[in-house]
């Protein structure tokens, strides 16, 4: 199949997935919001603030105009952060191309999930979303991945693997958009507990129980807000919870590591360029949990640990202080 891939977004992820597509074989327009970071990647032909050292493939072209990216395009992939989305979708040209959100997050304020926003903001256009357990650097580089295209519309689904995948990055397709929507948030805001735990000294035993946990609030609030239990247990939930959860080239996790050594929240994101999605996501799947009359006692913690109301230690000694039960 032949076929243009708009990708909206050149952070980390963004500029990976434009470089797997051309690895796929296909011609990539990626997009910069910014004309002058725009320029910078054009001419050194290398993302050299998320991704130095990873070159862009010839079939890759770089612009800071979105009808130049989303024209004639086959698929368009939407690799911004959660809390910018909506903004993007409404500046962005309208086009009939199919859509694919790769951010992972639930919008402050609205309480959305990416397809909710695309479905506002962009009603009747196909949808579906792009998730699995995925370091940019990895996938820039060619290291084998795996991932998944969740979508309703099974044309959508088999567009995505066929137009995404190469041998090194295996898709797969799934029934499931709003399991792997709500996995990929959740593990985000695991993640910054995982960490946490660690810095703070609490123990392998202590992070091992919060990840195993987190993964059941995950799957209850997914199954609450219509998606499938089974879903948790894929890619887009433990496979994604494993990876996030493991090590400090995670974001959150290096943010909770961080929290955990009694860093401030301030400092530590003011000396990252990347967004760290938990933060902003922790209250948020918190108060959409609350909707769906669902409780996320590990996702709780961590909104309030974000929010500078508890300690690491505060957090841990209420959640296991929590009436005892059947698991």
């Amino acid at each position: 199949m032949t076929g243009r891939i708009a990708v909206i977004g050149a952070g980390a992820w963004g500029t990976a997935l434009a470089i797997q597509a051309a690895r796929a074989g296909r011609e990539v327009t990626l997009w910069a919001r910014d004309p002058g970071r725009a320029g910078a990647i054009a001419a050194a032909r290398e993302n050299a603030r998320y991704l130095p050292g990873i070159g862009l493939p010839d079939a890759v072209a770089v612009t800071a105009d979105a009808a130049v990216a989303l024209d004639g395009a086959a698929l368009a992939l939407l690799v911004v952060p959660a809390q910018a989305l909506a903004r993007v979708l409404a500046d962005l040209p309208v086009r009939a191309v199919p859509l694919l959100a790769c951010c992972k997050g639930v919008e402050a304020g609205t309480l959305r999930l990416p397809l909710e926003m695309i479905a506002s903001l962009r009603p009747g256009v196909s949808a579906g979303v792009l998730s699995g357990p995925n370091f940019a650097h990895e996938v820039a580089r060619g290291l084998p991945a795996a991932a998944v295209v969740a979508a309703s519309d099974p044309v959508l689904r088999a567009e995505g693997l066929e137009l995404l995948s190469s041998p090194t990055f295996r898709l797969y397709g799934g029934e499931d958009p709003i399991g792997a929507e709500v996995g990929g948030a959740a593990k985000n805001v695991i993640a910054i507990a995982a960490g946490a735990v660690i810095g703070a000294g609490l123990g392998e035993n202590a992070r091992a129980a919060l990840v195993t946990r987190g993964l059941a609030e995950l799957a209850r609030l997914a199954v609450a807000l219509g998606g499938r239990a089974e879903t948790a247990a894929g890619l887009t939930g433990l496979g994604d919870l494993m990876l996030t959860c493991s090590g400090p080239g995670s974001r959150n996790m290096s943010l909770g590591l961080a929290l955990g050594r009694g860093e401030t929240l301030s400092d530590v994101l003011a000396a990252r360029a990347g967004v760290t999605e938990g933060v902003a996501t922790a209250p948020a799947i918190v108060a959409r949990a609350g909707t769906a009359g669902v409780e996320l006692p590990i996702c709780e913690a961590v909104a309030d640990l974000v929010g500078e109301r508890i300690t690491v230690q505060e957090a841990m000694a209420r959640l296991l202080s929590r009436p005892r039960r059947a698991e």
